[in-house]
């Protein structure tokens, strides 16, 4: 499932602002590693951090149209200040985030450790779509073609 979303560029994160109320914005750049992290840069000095600092639990959706592919992560986050990772996962389109690039005082990562993740994967192929809008239409009750999953991690 978490290889389903490796090609995906942006993804949205939620936390709860200072107010209990959901707060979602998109990010860019994130790494999924072996161990289930999702990893994603930011600026030290944010609002998410501030929020993450007083709740922890977190929310990242993944989108992918062209592919009918969504996923769903739920999980801690934390911010991460270490050198070597953010080396590893640096790409120069940062810079327009980080000027100081790698020495930016402001950079941060935040990882995200998964509790468990949803995915739906709907039929890709427009005909196999099509076949299955055909047949719900004329009130087979045959759902549309693809898979919905939930999964825990340990």
């Amino acid at each position: 499932m978490l290889d389903s979303i490796k090609d995906i560029q942006f993804a949205m994160l939620t936390t709860l602002d200072k107010d209990n109320q959901l707060h979602s914005r998109p990010m860019a750049y994130k790494q999924v590693d072996k161990d289930g992290e999702l990893w994603f840069f930011t600026r030290a000095d944010s609002h998410k951090v501030d929020e993450i600092k007083k709740n922890s639990l977190v929310n990242v959706a993944f989108s992918d149209p062209s592919k009918q592919n969504y996923v769903s992560v739920c999980g801690r986050a934390e911010l991460i200040r270490d050198k070597q990772k953010a080396k590893e996962l640096w790409n120069d389109y940062l810079k327009a985030w980080f000027p100081g690039g790698l020495d930016d005082p402001d950079l941060a990562l935040l990882r995200i450790d998964i509790d468990s993740a949803e995915y739906w994967d709907s039929a890709s192929n427009i005909m196999t779509r099509a076949v299955g809008y055909v047949k719900a239409a004329l009130g087979d009750g045959s759902k549309l073609e693809g898979e919905n999953k939930k999964v825990n991690f340990p």
